[in-house]
C-alpha cells in the first residue's frame, strides 16, 4: 500500500528542511534522504549566507552585485525577493539557535567574498553549512508532523494516469528503501529539494549524493528545464591526490588571500579589476588559462601574510584539513585547482517554487528561479534555500487544502521482467566514462566540436544505461547513473544551443557575449 502524506519532500538540505519545518504547521510531511539525514551539499557549504545586515549596506547594492555576477540573465524579481526577504530568514535561523560568528559587542561578524561590494556574509567560521543543517534538523526533530526516511532513493515521480487533459498531476515518488523494496510515497504536494549534480563531472566539490536526481526526474516527467549550460566551477579546491577535491572557501580570498603561479607571480589583476575577488566564473577561467599556458598542475592560494592565529580562528576546518595533507597554510601557499561546484540552471520554477508540472515544486539548487542567471554570486545559495523553502511552504500549504489523489489515479510500480544483474561492471565503467567525457569536453572552456563528440558518446551511453535499467532490478547505483546521464544530456543540449559566451558558458567558437540574440534562458523539455 502507498504511504500517504500531505507533503513529500525529496532532499534534506537547507531548502528541503526549511520547507518541511514550515509545512509541518499545516500537515504531515515526509522527508526522503538518499543517504543519512545530513548528507547533502548544505552540510559541506563553507562560506556563509549573504544578507544585508550591516548599517552601511543596502538591498540595492546586494541586488546589483547579484545582477552583475549573473551576466545579464538574472530575473530581477527573483533577485529582489531573495535579497529583501533574506535578513528575516537569517534572523529566524539565529533565533532557532544557529551559532553565527559575532564580534565582542554581540553584532554579527560579516565576511566578504568575490563579487560582493560589501561585507555581508553571515558565517559560522568555515563550517556554516554544517551549522545550518544542525539547527534545521534539530528544529525538525521537535516537530511531530515530520517523518524522515533516510537511505531512501527516489527513482521517479508518480503521475496521475487518469488526468483527462494536459500535464498529469504529480502525486509523489517511487523510492528504493534500505530493505531493497520499492515503495510509493504519495503527497498532495511533492517537493524537489535534491540539490545539485556535481558528480556529473570527474572533479567536483560535491558529495557523492549530488547526482542531479531532481532535475532528471522532473525532465522525465515533462517539466521544463533551463540554463543547464551554466555550471559553476569553484576556482579553488585543494590539489592533492588524496583530498578528493576538498573545497577551499572563497572567504579566504575575501580575507586577503592572493592567487599566485608557481613562480610566485600574481596573475588575477591581468583578468579583472577586482583581482582575486572577481566573480567565480572569471577566476576559474583565469586559472584554467594559466594552467594551460604554463603546463603546471595547480596554482597557489597564498594566505601566509595573515598569520597563524588569524587563520586558525577564522578557518579552523580548512586549516586542519590542509594540515592533514601536509600543507601548513600559515607558512606555505595552498595548491588549488578548479572543480565543478554549483548548478545555476535546473527545474524551471516560479517565485513560490511551482514548476511546470501540477503538484510539483522545486526549491534550492535543483530549481531555476532566475536568481543566479549565468553565474551565481557567492553565498547566495544558502540564502536561496531559506527564502524559497519558506515561500514554497506557504504556497504548498494552500495547494494541499485540495483533495488527496484518488487511489485509482496512482499507478503501481512496474518491475517488468527485471532480474538480478550479473553485469555490474557496466555501471562502474559507464559511470567513469560519462564523468570523464563531461570533464574533458563540456568543462570550463568548450567548443562546438567537443560538444558534438560529447553528444555522440552520450547518446550511446544513455542507450546502454536505459537497456540496463529495464533489464535488471533497480539499485541506487543504477538510479544515480541513469540520472547523471540525463543531466549530462541536458548540459550538452543547452550548451550546444547557446551560440555565445556568457557567465559560466565559455565557447571558443562564439567568444563574445551577444545580448541581441541570447539575452534569454535556454529552456529544454520533453513530452512526459
Amino acid at each position: 500500500m502507498p504511504l500517504r502524506f500531505d507533503f513529500v519532500v525529496l532532499g534534506g538540505g537547507v531548502a528541503g528542511l526549511s520547507f518541511a519545518l514550515k509545512a509541518a504547521e499545516h500537515g504531515q510531511v515526509a522527508v526522503l534522504t538518499k543517504r543519512s539525514r545530513d548528507e547533502c551539499n548544505t552540510h559541506y557549504a563553507q562560506g556563509g549566507i549573504a544578507s544585508v545586515l550591516a548599517a552601511d549596506d543596502t538591498f540595492e547594492s546586494h541586488i546589483e552585485d547579484t545582477l552583475t555576477a549573473g551576466a545579464g540573465l538574472c530575473h530581477r524579481d527573483a533577485v529582489e525577493v531573495t535579497v529583501r526577504e533574506g535578513p528575516a530568514a537569517v534572523r529566524e535561523l539565529a533565533a532557532l539557535g544557529a551559532d553565527f560568528a559575532r564580534r565582542r559587542g554581540g553584532e554579527l561578524e560579516l565576511g566578504r567574498e568575490g563579487g560582493h561590494s560589501k561585507r555581508r556574509i553571515v558565517h559560522s567560521g568555515d563550517i556554516t553549512g554544517r551549522e545550518v543543517e544542525r539547527v534545521l534538523l534539530s528544529a525538525c526533530d521537535d516537530q511531530k508532523n515530520i517523518t524522515f526516511f533516510p537511505d531512501t532513493t527516489a527513482i521517479d515521480l508518480v503521475r496521475d494516469r487518469q488526468s483527462s487533459h494536459g500535464q498529469g498531476r504529480v502525486l509523489g515518488a517511487y523510492a528504493l528503501t534500505p530493505a531493497g523494496k520499492i515503495e510509493t510515497y504519495l503527497g498532495r504536494v511533492t517537493v524537489l529539494a535534491t540539490g545539485g549534480a556535481g558528480k556529473v563531472y570527474l572533479y567536483t566539490t560535491n558529495p557523492d549524493v549530488a547526482t542531479g536526481d531532481g532535475v532528471a526526474m522532473a525532465y522525465r516527467a515533462g517539466a521544463p528545464i533551463a540554463n543547464m549550460e551554466f555550471y559553476q566551477f569553484h576556482p579553488t579546491c585543494l590539489y592533492h591526490p588524496e583530498a578528493k577535491s576538498f573545497l577551499v572557501s572563497e572567504a579566504l580570498r575575501g580575507e586577503g588571500g592572493k592567487l599566485r603561479l608557481r613562480s610566485g607571480e600574481t596573475f588575477m589583476e591581468r583578468y579583472h579589476a577586482l583581482g582575486a575577488l572577481a566573480p567565480r566564473d572569471v577566476v576559474a577561467r583565469a586559472i584554467d588559462a594559466e594552467l594551460k599556458r604554463t603546463g603546471d598542475e595547480s596554482v597557489f592560494l597564498d594566505m601566509t601574510h595573515l598569520g597563524r592565529t588569524f587563520l586558525m580562528e577564522r578557518f579552523p576546518n580548512i586549516y586542519a584539513a590542509c594540515k592533514a595533507f601536509n600543507v601548513d597554510m600559515a607558512v606555505q601557499p595552498i595548491p588549488v585547482v578548479p572543480a565543478a561546484h554549483y548548478m545555476c540552471g535546473g527545474v524551471v520554477s516560479d517565485l513560490d517554487g511551482r514548476t511546470g508540472c501540477p503538484g510539483l515544486y522545486a526549491i534550492g539548487e535543483v530549481a531555476c528561479t532566475g536568481l543566479h542567471g549565468a553565474n551565481r554570486l557567492a553565498s547566495n545559495s544558502l540564502l536561496e534555500g531559506l527564502v524559497f523553502g519558506a515561500r514554497a511552504a506557504r504556497a504548498g500549504a494552500e495547494e494541499a487544502k485540495g483533495g488527496a489523489p484518488s487511489p485509482g489515479g496512482v499507478p503501481d510500480w512496474d518491475a517488468g521482467a527485471a532480474g538480478d544483474s550479473d553485469e555490474s561492471v557496466v555501471v562502474s565503467h559507464n559511470w567513469d566514462e560519462l564523468r570523464r567525457l563531461m570533464w574533458n569536453y563540456v568543462g570550463i572552456v568548450r567548443t562546438g566540436k567537443r560538444l558534438m563528440r560529447a553528444r555522440r558518446r552520450l547518446d550511446l551511453l544513455r542507450e546502454e544505461i536505459r537497456e540496463y535499467y529495464w533489464r535488471f532490478k533497480v539499485t541506487r547505483d543504477v538510479v544515480e547513473l541513469r540520472n547523471i546521464a540525463d543531466v549530462a544530456h541536458l548540459v550538452v543540449e543547452c550548451a550546444t544551443r547557446r551560440k555565445e559566451s556568457r557567465g559560466l558558458h565559455c565557447t571558443l567558437d562564439y567568444p563574445e557575449r551577444d545580448d541581441h540574440n541570447w539575452l534569454r534562458d535556454t529552456v529544454v523539455s520533453r513530452e512526459p
